[in-house]
């Protein structure tokens, strides 16, 4: 390890201590600079922190176009810290990989393809029983809840009241806690992994609610890997990707129509859809409702029918 490898993965750790304890939650963040250290290492590389040497480092990383620019964005302004500590960093060019703004429209699942995908969850991977233990109530919380893949995964046990049904979350998007009632059906299906989960770890790793097959926290790799398992098992796998995030909107999109066959004011229960699923201005709400034939179908009925 060269001088510079060593200075720079200690001024890493200084810069992510002190994003942490500005009450940033940095994780991702972290990742990142971490990688960056090791990729400084890995490839020899002498200081000072270059143009050059961040991209080489950002295009090394195989993923979407976006993640490049993500990641580009989190060194560029570690660059801006470490240059106070050494005056020869290159300022990074802010417009170098430039973000697209354009967001992939969601897969929003019908019923039938959400029970297809849900019975896909019980049956994935054989070998390893423990995945469809703890994907099936986890993806059935998601669809039931709208709640985020990460905030269902940071669950503790503390968190979920299984007598009242009751969900803390704690530690979210918006740095707020809320709470989240379940439906009972949903805290059946809780209950009853909470009875598995403990049979089958009877001395877990860490209070997490879900639990890995290694006794830990369910990692999002480890989520993400035994979704894809199961969409590929219920021929989700084709067309658009499914994503867990996409269950959020289609939760939103399911309780709207809801509302709508129950001829209930919609527009007055917004807010509690904006409460529920932890959003703090209603335009973080819009961005959740989508025009599907069947929303579309509905409101039109209603629309002329109060012209009838």
């Amino acid at each position: 390890m060269t001088r510079f490898t060593e200075t720079l993965a200690e001024r890493v750790e200084n810069y992510i201590t002190l994003r942490r304890s500005l009450g940033y939650a940095f994780c991702n963040q972290a990742g990142t600079l971490r990688a960056l250290v090791r990729y400084v290492t890995s490839e020899r590389l002498e200081g000072p922190l270059t143009q050059a040497m961040v991209l080489n480092f950002v295009v090394s990383w195989n993923g979407s176009a976006n993640g490049r620019a993500i990641r580009y964005g989190v060194v560029r302004r570690f660059a801006d810290y470490l240059a106070i500590h050494d005056p020869e960093t290159e300022a990074l060019d802010p417009k170098a990989l430039p973000r697209s703004r354009a967001v992939a429209p969601p897969r929003i699942l019908s019923d039938a393809e959400l029970s297809a995908f849900m019975s896909a969850c019980r049956r994935v991977s054989p070998g390893y029983p423990g995945r469809a233990m703890v994907l099936t109530p986890l993806v059935g919380l998601l669809a039931s809840t709208g709640l985020r893949s990460g905030e269902a995964r940071r669950l503790d046990r503390g968190d979920v009241d299984l007598a009242g049904g009751v969900l803390s979350i704690r530690r979210t998007k918006f740095r707020k806690d809320r709470l989240v009632p379940v439906h009972a059906t949903t805290l059946a299906a809780l209950r009853s992994y909470a009875r598995q989960r403990d049979r089958t770890y009877p001395v877990p790793k860490d209070p997490a609610f879900f639990l890995s097959s290694r006794g830990n926290r369910l990692s999002p790799r480890g989520l993400q890997a035994a979704f894809a398992a199961a969409c590929k098992m219920a021929g989700l796998d084709s067309g658009k990707a499914l994503r867990p995030h996409d269950l959020r909107h289609s939760f939103a999109v399911m309780r709207l129509a809801a509302w709508h066959r129950e001829q209930a004011d919609v527009q007055a229960l917004l807010p509690v859809l904006a409460t529920y699923l932890g959003h703090t201005r209603y335009s973080d709400t819009a961005y959740y409702v989508h025009a599907t034939a069947e929303l579309l179908g509905m409101a039109a009925e209603r629309a002329w029918g109060g012209y009838a």
